[in-house]
């Protein structure tokens, strides 16, 4: 990527933006990076650990309160992208970095939900982008941590100072215990599913559906 693209990142929690970009975002400092964190808003200590990221990772950014319950009742569509449109500074980016509409690990309906929720506000041309990256991990089921799909179309393997600094805010920012799922988590190869069109991401939502739906 080149000096100074506009990208907006949009993810579900306060850390999910290191875990699934932050190596990729250190890498490329000059960017002129914005983080749309949908939930947690109102959690004093996520919040204010957030804000502390976004100096880390030399981002601006900001969060919203859309219901983050452990029941993980489903949201309505309509719910999550006028959401997603509330916290968007503006609607025409470079590129956008979001949720597998398929989630990063077994799972969190959310991250599929919003995932899936920015697809279509590009496909309807609600957000404006030249490109789009959906994060590509899997878990096997929750047979091991996060790992980048081999497959996916983009593969970041991290440098080893950069993977140290996201392991850093992890632990120390967000200070998640070294044993915590987060810590373990932490990937040394950031992937993605590029796409250059909203009909090519919309027919990949409607294909790997159609997989994930009969898995």
């Amino acid at each position: 990527m080149k000096a100074k693209k506009n990208i907006v990142v949009i993810v579900t929690h306060p850390d999910d933006e290191t875990l699934w970009c932050g190596g990729t975002m250190l890498m490329h400092p000059n960017n002129n990076w914005f983080i749309a964190c949908l939930c947690r808003k109102n959690d004093a200590d996520r919040a204010q650990k957030f804000q502390k990221a976004l100096i880390t990772l030399n981002a601006e950014g900001v969060m919203g309160d859309l219901d983050d319950g452990p029941e993980q009742i489903p949201l309505d569509k309509k719910e999550v992208e006028k959401a997603i449109m509330k916290l968007l500074p503006k609607q025409n980016f470079d590129l956008i970095l979001t949720h597998s509409p398929f989630g990063e690990y077994t799972r969190h309906l959310r991250h599929e939900e919003i995932g899936r929720a920015v697809i279509e506000l590009w496909n309807a041309k609600k957000i404006v982008a030249k490109e789009l990256w959906t994060f590509a991990f899997e878990d096997g089921n929750k047979k091991y941590y996060p790992q980048a799909i081999e497959r996916a179309t983009i593969h970041h393997k991290l440098p080893k100072r950069i993977w140290e600094e996201k392991y850093r805010i992890i632990t120390e920012v967000y200070g998640f215990e070294k044993s915590a799922f987060e810590a373990k988590t932490t990937p040394k190869t950031e992937a993605f599913w590029k796409f250059n069109t909203p009909r090519d991401a919309q027919k990949w939502l409607e294909q790997e559906g159609i997989q994930y739906l009969t898995k």
